[in-house]
């Protein structure tokens, strides 16, 4: 039976214009189907449509259009095929200091133009020692998703990536995780009475996939730095989507 999991490559801010092609071309003989999506740099999107792979932008404004240096919309996202959008990732919160209420208002235009959105959320290590990791991710999704309806968050999946794994080397067990997804999608349903798909991701290897796919109420896989390479994120789709 084919799986119903999904696997998103976020290539982040990596590869230059001659290593593109190189990399695709080593992915196009795979059957993905609708359940890979690749995430590359904005400006190599174009490099990416038409692929055997949907396609997801890393970032996208919390603006519809106009005078706004340097961003990129929904609208002009999805007028190249761009059907996911990544909202929320730890670094976009470390780095450039979106708050909940800025990733609100992008998950906002994101829907406005049916991208389906990929909601970040995780905590950090400290919080995780402090016992805090349930308050940090209730109070995260309670505050990106407020007052939208269920239907619009239909269009909605969540990637729970605990900052402390990301990169690390670092897992959590399989139980850990198991427990965090089934609050996760527990606390979505009370807050907001919508049934939603909750991905793991946080140093994800070809080595650990395997283990980590036995997780019964995962729906997917976010990839950081192993989909870089082309060969080790070819296993990783083996493992999740076409076995």
């Amino acid at each position: 039976m084919e799986s119903k999991k999904i696997v998103i490559g976020n290539l982040k801010m990596n590869f230059l214009a001659q290593e593109i092609t190189a990399y695709l071309k080593k992915l196009e003989k795979m059957d993905c189907g609708k359940r890979v999506i690749l995430c590359p740099s904005t400006i190599y999107l174009p490099y990416f449509v038409g692929k055997n792979f949907e396609l997801g932008i890393q970032n996208i404004s919390a603006f519809e259009s106009g005078a706004y240096t340097g961003e990129v919309s929904a609208q002009q996202a999805k007028s190249i095929r761009v059907h996911y959008c990544l909202v929320g990732h730890s670094e976009r919160r470390i780095h450039f200091q979106e708050t909940d209420e800025m990733i609100r208002e992008k998950i906002r235009q994101a829907l406005k133009e049916k991208l389906k959105v990929v909601l970040c959320v995780g905590e950090t290590e400290t919080e995780k020692d402090e016992l805090k990791t349930y308050k940090v991710l209730k109070k995260q999704i309670r505050t990106a998703l407020r007052s939208f309806s269920g239907k619009e968050l239909s269009d909605v999946i969540i990637a729970y990536e605990p900052v402390w794994a990301i990169g690390t080397g670092k897992v959590p067990s399989n139980t850990e995780i198991s427990y965090t997804i089934g609050f996760i999608k527990a606390i979505v349903k009370e807050l907001f009475d919508v049934e939603v798909a909750v991905l793991y991701g946080g140093s994800i290897t070809e080595k650990n996939i395997a283990q980590l796919n036995k997780i019964e109420n995962v729906d997917g896989f976010l990839v950081g730095s192993t989909s870089l390479n082309a060969d080790k994120f070819k296993k990783i789709i083996e493992v999740v989507v076409t076995q």
